[in-house]
């Protein structure tokens, strides 16, 4: 399967339909004790430098829209010139709810962008190879979104705390961003969304919502979403191990 992307990436690097990236990155970051997570450093680059220049060093990205809380407008456009990214950035200012901020970022990427990636400014460890694996399966689907089999037994649970079944762990996916569409069909989703009034958990479900399939590739365990301080444990563990010094 990677030798297939391998090639599709080769024949698509010279011409491909352009892709905005839209990071959402205006978290509150309430589980992190009152760190900001995505300023935090992991060996030494803060949390959101690494998720900008994985999306920097993606072949199939053409540029990257940042969502970020008003207080870090300033300083995400430092990062981006202290960590020198090349691709042509924006930064804007999010909303209240993850849903408001990516689309307060959709309206700043390019008009003509012909697919949107949606990338959780909280995820640092997801490496070029992977963001352009999920765009190349969205060129061919209109939706594609990365995904790890569940390791863990996973229970539905009633409001009271009993268990009401077990769920086959076997057709369970975790799935991680970035999640990249068609522009007019996310675009869609995300209005449909709005109007509807009801919570999303990602860009994925509302796309669902509309009746469309999502087709999932093969993620990666290291593409760790930073929540709580331990993450940052396992992400510094994680890049330990990718530059040999574990």
């Amino acid at each position: 399967m990677k030798n297939f992307f391998t090639k599709l990436f080769r024949r698509q690097r010279e011409a491909h339909p352009y892709c905005s990236a839209v990071v959402a990155a205006g978290g509150s970051s309430r589980r992190m004790g009152g760190e900001n997570k995505l300023t935090a450093f992991l060996d030494g680059v803060p949390v959101l430098a690494r998720t900008l220049l994985a999306l920097d060093g993606a072949s199939l990205v053409d540029e990257i829209v940042v969502a970020v809380r008003e207080e870090d407008l300033v300083a995400t456009a430092d990062l981006c010139k202290i960590y020198a990214v090349t691709k042509p950035v924006k930064i804007v200012r999010g909303g209240a709810t993850r849903l408001e901020s990516v689309r307060a970022a959709l309206l700043e990427c390019r008009e003509s962008a012909a697919f949107l990636a949606v990338h959780d400014g909280a995820r640092p460890l997801a490496e070029p190879e992977l963001i352009d694996r999920v765009v190349a399966l969205a060129h061919r689907t209109n939706a594609a979104a990365p995904a790890v089999p569940v390791k863990d037994t996973v229970k539905l649970v009633r409001e009271d705390g009993v268990v009401e079944r077990t769920l086959e762990r076997a057709a369970l996916r975790a799935v991680q961003t970035p999640q990249v569409f068609d522009a007019q069909l996310l675009r869609a989703a995300l209005q449909a969304a709005a109007e509807s009034g009801e919570e999303i958990t990602d860009d994925c479900s509302a796309v669902e919502r509309l009746g469309k399939e999502v087709f999932l590739t093969e993620g990666s365990y290291e593409n760790i979403k930073i929540t709580t301080p331990e993450d940052l444990i396992l992400a510094e563990a994680i890049l330990q191990r990718r530059e040999g010094a574990l």
